[in-house]
């Protein structure tokens, strides 16, 4: 357990230091939420309006769907350093060495992790900015339910990575999954006002169960348990995404 964990952190870091050098990752996956959360809260502003909407702010009500729909962008484009080290040839100098299969998986989790928290923080810090307010617990449990789903699209998207080994193929598999997740989720609108087939959908779909349980910690009278189950809902995916992801590496090595 001790050498796995010295191999994944080491991993890890390898994957900041690339980090380091190219800041602009982050600042570009921050485009959109940013475009969503500034025009998006002014333009509907007013949607608190409509009998059935329950909140006192939608700037409040849409930043937690924010936070969790950056993580998922983001997470989503996982699997590319994968992908860059498989043509470089650095992921069969991994696989002729003894280190752990799930440390590389496991690096790659947890760097998409620290994507996350630092898009989230600045998220939130720009929402607070535009006069939202939330509490402190309510803002880390954003960050913690953004980490775990993030981690387990990231898991699937190494895992895709693995098995595809083209960045065409990927990138097509994020662009057709993550924006019907967004909108068959409650991350931009009250489930109630959602048409039913969406609502039906919604409950199984993983964005939602993140940002019903984030809007729920931002809320008064939070409901824990709910936050709770969604938490380990959220959690069982991400173990199960990791185990397929270690998995995937067999399919690789047998097509190498």
């Amino acid at each position: 357990m001790r050498l796995a964990t010295r191999q994944t952190l080491s991993l890890t870091g390898r994957l900041l230091l690339a980090l380091w050098r190219q800041p602009w990752f982050v600042a570009v996956t921050l485009v959109q939420p940013m475009i969503w959360l500034l025009l998006f809260g002014a333009l509907f502003k007013k949607v608190i309006d409509i009998p059935g909407f329950h909140g006192g702010s939608y700037l409040e009500f849409l930043t937690p769907g924010i936070v969790i729909m950056s993580a998922l962008f983001s997470a989503g484009w996982s699997g590319m350093s994968l992908i860059d080290a498989i043509n470089r040839g650095i992921m069969d100098r991994f696989l002729v060495s003894p280190v752990w299969r799930g440390a590389l998986i496991a690096s790659g989790i947890v760097n998409a992790a620290v994507v996350i928290v630092l898009q989230s923080v600045v998220i939130v810090v720009v929402a607070f900015v535009a006069g939202a307010s939330f509490s402190a617990t309510a803002v880390v449990m954003m960050f913690v339910l953004a980490v775990l789903l993030g981690g387990g699209v990231a898991a699937l998207s190494n895992a895709l990575a693995l098995v595809t080994r083209q960045e065409e193929s990927l990138i097509g598999a994020v662009q057709f999954v993550v924006l019907p997740a967004t909108f068959l989720s409650s991350g931009l609108m009250a489930a109630n006002l959602m048409p039913g087939w969406i609502q039906d959908v919604a409950r199984f779909n993983p964005v939602n169960w993140a940002v019903t349980a984030a809007r729920t910690v931002a809320s008064a009278g939070t409901d824990w348990g709910l936050v709770g189950e969604h938490a380990a809902l959220l959690s069982a995916m991400l173990l199960v995404c990791g185990w397929l992801a270690t998995r995937a590496f067999r399919v690789y090595q047998r097509a190498v």
